[in-house]
């Protein structure tokens, strides 16, 4: 097992915001205020055309962040070595300031599930995503972030609690975290937790990124509130609640609001990222008045 040292990203500590086809213009005519933009890698591992040719233009003018959905760090089964390549030549035409990954699965057999599906967290699940991202690094040559999950359903065999396994993945690994407070959210809602008391106990001086996004609200069979981790939606008060919250035990971190269902008009999202700015602009001038 090799351990990556160092930072575990380099995106300023602003705002960003998730590229979309459908606001490729309007980014590149108006050069919005953004501290950054994100693209999910699969989405760009075509050898050219238009999408292409308009994230070349863009990331002249923004750091780039590049997050992975179906590499399957999770999986029983070992990495598929094609899709890490392809990963790799992305990450070397683009050198995103950033790349991360979900802790998560999506592949068994020959087969591909569209969806992040969950983990038991036993110590058999931890050698196995601990040496998946040690060979992802390997490949790539860079520090790698892990995000946590958003959950609807707990595993009788886990042994380990979750914060506990992403705190050994990044200790065994040396990659970072990436803290998404609407999965922290959607999760702790799911099965009855506190999501003050997870964040509280949890290891933000490993995290290189935060993602915020909007969930949507049903019940369950027992009439139990469920929450869908949906990106369909603005960001939810009581989930900006939460990330003030980590701000103030981490300070000013890279924030990524996510919106990839239902996707507004860009000036919307633009007025979610602006939303986020001030409230690093507050931790920083919190700070900065406790330290006169």
């Amino acid at each position: 097992m090799h351990r990556f040292d160092g930072a575990a990203a380099h995106l300023p500590a602003r705002s960003g915001l998730g590229l979309k086809p459908e606001h490729y213009q309007a980014i590149f005519d108006g050069e919005p205020d953004v501290g950054f933009f994100e693209v999910h890698a699969e989405n760009y591992m075509g050898a050219g055309g238009p999408p292409h040719r308009w994230l070349e233009a863009i990331a002249e003018r923004y750091p780039l962040s590049l997050h992975g959905v179906a590499l399957s760090i999770g999986a029983a089964r070992p990495l598929d070595k094609a899709h890490l390549a392809r990963l790799k030549a992305l990450v070397e035409r683009y050198a995103p300031r950033s790349f991360s990954e979900h802790l998560a699965w999506s592949t068994h057999d020959l087969g591909f599930f569209n969806d992040l599906l969950p983990l038991p967290y036993t110590e058999e699940t931890l050698d196995r995503v601990s040496a998946h991202v040690d060979e992802t690094q390997q490949a790539l040559g860079r520090r790698m972030l892990i995000e946590n999950p958003s959950t609807y359903v707990l595993f009788e065999e886990s042994t380990i609690d979750e914060i506990d396994f992403l705190a050994a993945v990044s200790e065994r690994t040396g990659c970072g975290l990436l803290l998404d407070v609407n999965n922290v959210m959607v999760s702790a809602v799911n099965h009855g937790l506190d999501p003050l008391a997870y964040l509280d106990r949890f290891p933000v001086e490993r995290v290189g990124e935060i993602h915020l996004a909007g969930y949507d609200e049903t019940v369950d069979g027992a009439g139990e509130r469920l929450l869908i981790d949906a990106h369909a939606t603005a960001v939810r008060n009581d989930v900006f609640a939460l990330y003030e919250h980590v701000l103030r035990l981490a300070g000013p971190l890279p924030t990524l609001v996510e919106w990839d269902n239902d996707v507004p008009a860009f000036d919307v999202l633009y007025a979610e990222a602006r939303r986020v700015d001030a409230a690093l602009a507050a931790e920083t001038a919190r700070r900065n008045c406790r330290a006169a």
